[in-house]
């Protein structure tokens, strides 16, 4: 009895505690005329927290922002902050483990060994370290479950699991459904509060490898070099967040659980969060979990050394890979002064994509083969970069003197005050977009903590620029655009201070996929409320109806804002027109009978709308996109250009010829060549980017019969998609009196697109880049179309195995060998109902890991490993995928367009949903047998064959080493 009535008393005080819990109020600020109508608040221990509900589906954006970055990197151990960021998805002593009573002791002897690694210079006596490192790496790993954050994240049905480092800021990201808060707060409090560090050696071999990539981006180069002459006692010009290679092959984990320490505390970090919500359920359930987190009395932030500024220009020269070309910068404040506001206006007065300086005196009129300007905003100092790639026979100092001209005159007032006004009302129009998206609206959160200003103002930025006059910014850049600038001329050749990091002998580490953690099997078998789906209904949730001649109009009522977009869908391509391509980049240049082409660009931009033909093999499309009350002007603006659309002969050559060059630039580029490569091996030498006109028929075409094929788009049968505010009667009137299209349309041809080759043999197609590292895609197609029955199985195939950090590709890759910064795999079904299906992995590995890599892949393709713990988490990261996600806005009526391609009456997505409920990794095994098992392969790799195992690739078939010029086409 007395048991029973102290059982009593205690529920009573459980519901009276919990109940008080609930009823707690947390003070927090607003701001009048906030469009987020964001709350701020900031816990005892000093954490700030940001919130703003959209309930525009059952998801909540979630950025974990630490103040702290590459400038706050110790300067023996530089590309720390980075290094930790990558630490951070590891675990913790609850999980990741399975027993860290036993694991702990490993862990510290590793450590200890690191500290006398990082000081050791004898190479013998180094390698005889990293031996030791590795065995008990290895020994570690057996205790240890890898992924576990990665699968907790899966679990809880988190999408963009990632995060970033820059200078100023350490952020982790994860998209996560609304009734998950608790899950992810209990995660998340875990992670930050009692980081473990684990899984070390093998990823810091990611990281080489992402230094690596770091290396072949020569914009990179130039960024570090412009900080090392504006900056030079400021640790933005004195490090870099990647670190350098000495420090990478050196590192301390000492060092990094110092910086955690130090830094990842409450009275440093904010969590940001936009989404559907209860404000203060989840301040409730945030003060539960971070609420005891300690925070750091002593911390201290950098003191900001005062920056001399440079009096007269200093230059620099860099080499690399890619193209030539030549930057002009000057440093201003941090994001957070008075004079940010302005530099945001001289950004947009330069480029802003239609009407700025660059766009048209430097762009249009084809001075350089391009320019553009570029706000590099940070904590404490912000950098204006201007940018051109020369033309054929322009030296870098030519393009250099076009810039600085361009610049000068924002200091002599040689711009517009109708120029400035557009600026205005397009940054409005770019916010009103932004606020649409859970990931913007938790990202500005993110940059007002870290630049430590008031929410207030953010949400007033607009207003105070548009009370800066003309006058205002002239006498600004009068002051701040001066000689003293940095010039950096990047030219095309060898860096000499790469150099290559050796691959060091790595024990594959072991996954411990079939075990788990107490932890993560708590957080599986914690209920939440479910949130039951909601598909696209094609009869409800957009309009269908007959256009004139025979076409269709899609209609999506705006009740959100004054933005809308019209799109024109012509079954008209470039597969059987290749000069509707060139037509479509010529229009940029030409103007009306009436308007000139700069006259074009400064109408639309002072409408803040847009109008853009892209060309498709299957279809060309035109969009209309701006502010709704200027709809009517931009879209009779669009017929006449398209209609009317015409250039001079002499700007016609200009354009071959920077077209020629832009194509010989395309050449240099890394990612560029790979994306050909690509192309070129699934679908041969005639593709959708081999399919253009030669230099001889470029040089020999009629601009006027070229421009003419815009004016004949109205021919083809076509599809008017429509999402914005006015009714569906006001836009069938409208378009129906301002569009034209034939009375008999001609229909979309029958061979309209590319087809993708089936793979018969096991062959091996090297094209020559010269770098540090390798792209390799393993490509194979055994001819199976399209299939609707099998959406299911492909989803959650992926899901299982190949497209994010929780599947065994990743594991395998990346987790156990440290092969690769990226590696994913992927069986594709057919882009519609004739086309053909295939499968193909992806990876960037350091040239000597080739080998490597290849074998993992093909053991682990013919191989799956199996586990029914990881099964459980892939699919239940897919189906609350599919259970929160919300098609939404205009692309409900791209989703309807796209389903009619694909045959199907209905959103497919439920289909999907409905199967893999009752799904097993029986189902799984079975879709893999018959589906990805046992197929051939092409091997498609972009390197430099003198730095491969080429006698490896003769053991797997056919090696044919294929030029530049058949993957380009030119």
């Amino acid at each position: 009895m007395k048991y029973f009535k102290i059982f009593i008393i205690s529920v009573l005080l459980a519901v009276v505690c919990n109940a008080a819990d609930a009823q707690k109020k947390y003070n927090y600020q607003t701001v009048d005329g906030d469009p987020l109508k964001a709350r701020i608040y900031t816990l005892d221990n000093g954490l700030k927290v940001y919130l703003t509900v959209n309930k525009v589906e059952p998801r909540i954006q979630t950025y974990i922002a630490v103040r702290v970055g590459g400038k706050n990197d110790p300067h023996e151990t530089t590309g720390l902050a980075h290094y930790l960021e990558h630490l951070m998805f590891k675990g913790t002593t609850s999980y990741g483990t399975t027993d860290y009573k036993r694991e702990k002791p490993l862990l510290d002897s590793i450590e200890a060994r690191y500290e006398v690694y990082r000081h050791t210079r004898d190479e013998a006596k180094r390698k005889a370290i990293y031996h030791k490192i590795d065995s008990l790496s290895y020994l570690a790993s057996t205790i240890a479950v890898a992924n576990e954050y990665d699968k907790l994240m899966a679990q809880i049905g988190s999408v963009g699991s990632n995060a970033y480092t820059s200078e100023d800021v350490t952020c982790y990201i994860e998209d996560i459904p609304s009734n998950e808060v608790d899950n992810w707060a209990k995660i998340q409090s875990d992670r930050f509060k009692d980081l473990v560090i684990r899984g070390f050696h093998t990823e810091l071999e990611a990281v080489y490898e992402e230094y690596n990539i770091y290396l072949t981006r020569d914009f990179d180069k130039i960024f570090e070099q412009t900080n090392k002459i504006l900056f030079p006692n400021h640790p933005y010009g004195m490090q870099t967040v990647i670190g350098t290679q000495d420090h990478l092959k050196n590192p301390s984990i000492t060092n990094i659980k110092n910086h955690f320490k130090y830094w990842y505390v409450p009275n440093n970090v904010a969590i940001c969060m936009s989404g559907d919500f209860d404000f203060d359920e989840v301040m409730a359930t945030i003060d539960k979990y971070f609420g005891d987190w300690k925070p750091n009395p002593q911390l201290k932030y950098l003191d900001i050394p005062a920056v001399k500024p440079l009096t007269a220009p200093v230059y620099k020269d860099v080499y690399g890979r890619e193209a030539d070309m030549v930057t002009v910068s000057w440093p201003f404040p941090g994001s957070s002064s008075k004079e940010a506001d302005y530099l945001n206006l001289i950004e947009k007065l330069l480029t802003n994509g239609t009407a700025g300086l660059f766009d048209l005196n430097l762009n249009q009129q084809q001075k350089v083969l391009q320019a553009e300007a570029y706000n590099n905003s940070m904590s404490d100092y912000s950098v204006l970069y201007t940018i051109a790639v020369p033309k054929e026979g322009q030296t870098l100092e030519q393009a250099r003197d076009l810039l600085v001209a361009e610049v000068k005159k924002i200091a002599e007032g040689d711009f517009s005050e109708e120029l400035l006004k557009a600026v205005i009302n397009n940054l409005r129009l770019s916010k009103m977009k932004a606020l649409e998206k859970n990931s913007s609206r938790a990202s500005m959160f993110v940059s007002a903590f870290v630049d430590g200003v008031d929410w207030k103002y953010r949400v007033e930025e607009i207003d105070r620029l548009s009370k800066i006059t003309k006058a205002d910014l002239v006498a600004f850049a009068k002051r701040t655009l001066t000689d003293g600038y940095a010039c950096i001329y990047k030219h095309k050749g060898d860096d000499p201070n790469e150099k290559k990091i050796e691959k060091p002998a790595i024990s594959p580490i072991e996954m411990n996929r079939n075990k788990c953690s107490d932890f993560v099997k708590n957080v599986a078998e914690t209920k939440v409320e479910k949130i039951e789906p909601k598909f696209i209904d094609f009869k409800k949730d957009l309009i269908v109806s007959d256009f004139k001649n025979g076409n269709k109009l899609f209609y999506k009522q705006n009740s959100d804002n004054s933005r809308f977009k019209l799109s024109y869908i012509v079954e008209h391509g470039s597969k059987n027109d290749r000069e509707l391509s060139v037509a479509s980049d010529l229009m940029n240049y030409a103007g009306t009978s009436k308007l000139s082409a700069e006259q074009i660009q400064r109408k639309l931009y002072e409408l803040a709308c847009e109008i853009s033909v892209t060309v498709s093999p299957k279809r060309t499309t035109v969009v209309i996109s701006g502010l709704s009350e200027n709809m009517k002007p931009a879209m009779e603006l669009c017929e006449k250009w398209l209609a009317e659309a015409n250039v001079s002969k002499e700007v016609y050559a200009d354009f071959v010829a920077n077209t020629i060059e832009s194509r010989r630039v395309s050449k240099l580029d890394q990612r560029s060549n790979f994306s050909h490569l690509q192309t070129w091996g699934m679908f041969g030498d005639k593709n959708s980017m081999t399919n253009i006109l030669s230099q001889k028929e470029l040089e020999s075409a009629d601009p006027k019969t070229l421009l003419a094929q815009l004016g004949k788009l109205k021919d083809y049968k076509q599809t008017v998609l429509y999402y914005g505010p006015l009714s569906m009667t006001e836009v069938a009137k409208m378009v129906d009196k301002l569009h034209k299209t034939a009375k008999q349309p001609k229909p979309a041809e029958v061979d309209n697109d590319f087809v993708k080759q089936e793979v018969a043999k096991t062959e091996v197609f090297i094209a020559p880049y010269e770098a540090k590292n390798i792209y390799m895609q393993m490509y194979s197609n055994d001819g199976q179309k399209y299939n609707t029955a099998i959406v299911p199985e492909i989803e959650l195939f992926n899901n299982y195995f190949g497209q994010d950090m929780s599947c065994v590709v990743f594991q395998e890759l990346r987790e156990a060998r440290g092969l690769a910064y990226s590696a994913s795999a992927r069986y594709v079904n057919g882009a519609g109902k004739d086309k053909t299906n295939s499968f193909y992995t992806y990876i960037i590995t350091q040239n000597d890991k080739m080998k490597d890599c290849v074998s993992v892949f093909k053991d682990i393709i013919e191989n799956m490993p199996k586990s029914e713990t990881s099964f459980a988490m892939a699919k239940e990261a897919l189906l609350k995928r599919l259970a929160t996600v919300r098609t939404s806005r205009e692309w409900v009526l791209n989703s309807y367009f796209n389903a009619q391609d694909m045959g199907h009456d209905h959103d497919i997505d439920a289909d999907v949903y409905n199967k893999v409920q009752d799904m097993t990794l029986d189902d799984l095994v079975d879709f893999q047998k018959e589906n990805v098992k046992g197929r051939t392969y092409r091997y498609l790799i972009l390197g430099d064959s003198k730095e491969l195992d080429m006698d490896f690739l003769k053991s797997l078939g056919e090696v044919h080493e294929v030029s530049t010029e058949t993957i380009f086409g030119y």
